[in-house]
């Protein structure tokens, strides 16, 4: 299995649903800023409304740091407009919920379930040129934490802005980081 860590972005043109329109959605709109793909199942499902629900409710903090969410499935853009007029839940998403029918996004990403024609549950950050910078993959059973995330996000943006430093675990914004060294060997 190889990485896809430091990897970029694949090219891609998507269709959309966001905020009562659609819209193509395209490598380069993604370039310039940070970047969240969130590849769910399916819509009409069980964990998926809570996971985006969550993204939602967060997405404020999420663009007060400069990134951009992209909810994606295998579903048509149609059906994300059909689940966001039946759910209040998903009526809250203002983030856009790209398209994937053909499976061209869940493939390049590597979250794709052949049998299923569907994703697994994976997170990757992408920065403004278009890296790869974190991945996480769930099973389907697993829902994610949108607090974790933008904690995640946030020290991949600190690291990216100072590259001679590092986050230990658990760092929040704000923290100290560490300044790594000969001087630091065997001391933490």
């Amino acid at each position: 299995m190889q990485t896809i860590i430091n990897s970029q972005l694949p090219e891609f043109k998507v269709q959309a649903y966001q905020n009562g329109s659609f819209r193509t959605v395209t490598t380069a709109d993604v370039l310039g800023k940070w970047a969240v793909f969130f590849f769910y199942p399916a819509d009409f499902t069980f964990v998926c409304p809570t996971e985006l629900e969550d993204m939602a409710d967060k997405y404020a903090r999420f663009q007060a740091s400069d990134v951009e969410i992209y909810s994606v499935s295998a579903d048509s853009h149609f059906v994300h407009k059909a689940w966001h007029d039946a759910s209040e839940t998903i009526r809250k998403i203002r983030y856009p919920m790209l398209a994937d029918p053909t499976g061209t996004l869940t493939r390049a990403f590597g979250v794709h379930i052949e049998e299923d024609g569907m994703a697994y549950r994976g997170t990757f950050v992408v920065d403004p040129e278009g890296k790869i910078k974190i991945v996480e993959i769930h099973d389907n059973g697993i829902g994610r934490n949108a607090e974790e995330l933008l904690r995640k996000v946030e020290a991949a943006q600190f690291v990216a802005s100072h590259p001679d430093q590092v986050c230990p675990a658990k760092w929040k914004k704000g923290d100290a980081t560490l300044k790594p060294g000969i001087d630091l060997v065997g001391k933490i």
